[in-house]
C-alpha cells in the first residue's frame, strides 16, 4: 500500500471518529475509486504514490464538472457539496501550478522539442505530461502549448 493511500485510510478512521461526514464519505468514495483502479486491467496491481495522484486528480474533477453543472441546474446546496468534496480532495493533490510557471514550464518544453506549428503539439505535451503529472489541468495546458505554438 502507497504511502499517500495509508494516509487517506488513515485521515478515513480520524474522520469517522470526529463524526465529518463530508470528510468521511469524501475519503471513502476516494478510498473506493484507488481500489477500483488498482483492481482493473488484465491483473490486480499496487498503485504507487504517482497512481493514486492520478487517480484523485481525476476524482477531484469530476467534482469541478459536477458543481458546475449543479450551478447552472441552479442547485446551489449540491454545488456547496461538490466544492466541500473537493476541498478535502485538494488537501491531497500537490499543490496546481500558477500561469507563471505553466508557461515557464511550455516554453521550454517547446524549445526542447524545437516545435514551431500546431502540428506538433503532441510532441510537447509528450514532454510536458511527466513534468506537470497533476499540478495542472489537462485543457489548461493543452490551451497554453496552443498559444505558445501560435495555435
Amino acid at each position: 500500500m502507497s504511502t499517500l493511500e495509508t494516509r487517506l485510510h488513515d485521515d478515513l478512521t480520524t474522520a469517522i471518529r470526529a463524526r465529518d461526514e463530508v470528510t468521511s464519505s469524501t475519503l471513502r468514495m476516494a478510498l473506493t475509486a484507488v481500489k477500483n483502479e488498482s483492481v482493473s486491467g488484465t491483473e490486480a496491481r499496487e498503485l504507487s504514490d504517482a497512481d493514486v495522484v492520478i487517480v484523485l486528480g481525476r476524482e477531484a474533477k469530476k467534482r469541478r464538472e459536477s458543481a458546475t453543472a449543479y450551478d447552472d441546474a441552479r442547485r446551489p446546496e449540491l454545488a456547496a457539496r461538490e466544492r466541500a468534496e473537493l476541498v478535502v480532495l485538494d488537501g491531497y493533490l500537490p499543490s496546481q501550478l500558477s500561469d507563471d510557471e505553466l508557461l515557464a514550464l511550455v516554453t521550454a518544453a517547446v524549445a526542447e522539442t524545437g516545435a514551431e506549428t500546431p502540428k506538433q503539439m503532441g510532441a510537447v505535451m509528450k514532454v510536458l505530461a511527466p513534468r506537470i503529472a497533476g499540478r495542472a489541468d489537462g485543457g489548461r495546458v493543452a490551451a497554453a502549448v496552443r498559444a505558445a505554438l501560435g495555435a
